[in-house]
């Protein structure tokens, strides 16, 4: 089977080796990584097995190589690493074989890329958004409790249940609730003096972990104390966006979080530059009718990732290019997909070819 250590034994086999992400790109740091990515095709005995492997990678995944199948189905999809692979600055190259200048960029163009460059490009904001709101709206380590969500009707207002509780120095665990029927999420509340010797309350939730209230049996004839609310759909949407955010702590790459925070603007200045680069490529494939890696606008995009723009400047740039390009694509003479059968036909005379040398 193909691996990526395999591929790099068996070199023969590799039909594109480039430099990619930030040193083609021209925006590379001092401190930047060198990534790659190619192309490589199965020998012939792979193909025909069970074992058809569509890409492979290095462990930190910094160098991934794509089989010719895939390469040219995400082509087809105007995938923009794809895209850009193929259009990799000749500085760039570190190796391309002859047959795969068979495969001509512009024969790839079309107006899927509003959706895979721009569209990609609005995703990467709507998550900017995201990130934004998480690192303002920080949350406690420990998860607030149903409790904190609960509400008892006093006067012609309410009061916080856990102030109703203290005010009367009741304790949650000595109190039960019944459904007040034709009312959502609304309860009758009662303490246990209000029984006889024998009968028990069992309390209002029935732990700190709890993801509800609960209700008690409680004996006719008995008069509620009050009228308590439990506002479920705020403490959803509140545990939804405490688990999320703690998934995100969880899961973030710290030293680029730390540098998020390093230019206190509150968004990761990194992917945002990344966003106005994909915009921009995308206005110039409908204008130009081709793949501008090699960024012109270095100086632009190096200050946003330097964080020279408050964040909600960005978003009303973002919202006015994405206007113009849409614009631009309506107009332009792009076809509405690139050509499946043209690509199909290079994918097999490539192979055809390459395996009259290699078996």
């Amino acid at each position: 089977m193909m691996t990526f250590e395999s591929l790099h034994q068996q070199k023969d086999h590799l039909l594109l080796n480039c430099i990619s992400g930030s040193k083609a790109y021209n925006l590379a740091l001092p401190s930047s990584d060198t990534d790659k990515k190619g192309v490589f095709i199965l020998p012939k005995r792979q193909l025909f097995g069970f074992e058809q492997v569509q890409q492979v990678s290095n462990q930190s995944n910094d160098e991934v190589y794509f089989e010719l199948k895939r390469f040219l189905e995400l082509l087809l999809k105007n995938n923009p690493n794809i895209l850009e692979l193929l259009n990799t600055p000749k500085d760039c190259v570190l190796y391309k074989h002859p047959l795969l200048d068979l495969i001509k960029p512009e024969d790839f163009l079309s107006k899927l890329c509003l959706e895979t460059f721009a569209g990609y490009a609005a995703s990467q904001i709507k998550k900017a958004r995201g990130l934004n709101k998480k690192i303002n709206k920080a949350f406690e380590s420990e998860r607030r409790s149903v409790l904190d969500f609960c509400y008892v009707v006093q006067g012609s207002g309410s009061v916080a249940l856990k102030e109703w509780l203290t005010e009367h120095q009741f304790r949650q665990e000595e109190c039960g609730l019944s459904k007040l029927p034709h009312f959502r999420d609304v309860y009758l509340l009662y303490h246990q003096h209000q029984l006889k010797q024998g009968e028990k309350l069992f309390g209002i939730i029935s732990g700190s972990n709890a993801d509800d209230v609960q209700l008690t049996s409680v004996p006719k004839g008995i008069e509620p104390l009050a009228v308590m609310n439990f506002n479920k759909d705020a403490y959803s949407v509140y545990c939804r966006e405490f688990r999320e955010y703690w998934d995100w702590v969880n899961k973030r790459n710290e030293i680029r979080y730390q540098s998020t925070l390093s230019h206190g603007k509150n968004y990761d200045a990194k992917n945002m530059m990344h966003t106005f680069r994909l915009l921009a490529m995308a206005e110039e494939i409908a204008q130009y009718k081709e793949v501008r890696v090699h960024r012109p606008d270095r100086e632009f995009l190096l200050k946003i990732r330097s964080g020279a723009f408050e964040y909600d400047e960005l978003m009303a740039m973002v919202k006015e290019k994405l206007e113009e390009i849409k614009s631009i694509y309506e107009r332009s003479t792009l076809p509405e997909a690139p050509d499946a059968a043209h690509a199909e036909e290079l994918l097999i005379w490539i192979r055809e070819e390459f395996y009259k040398v290699w078996k």
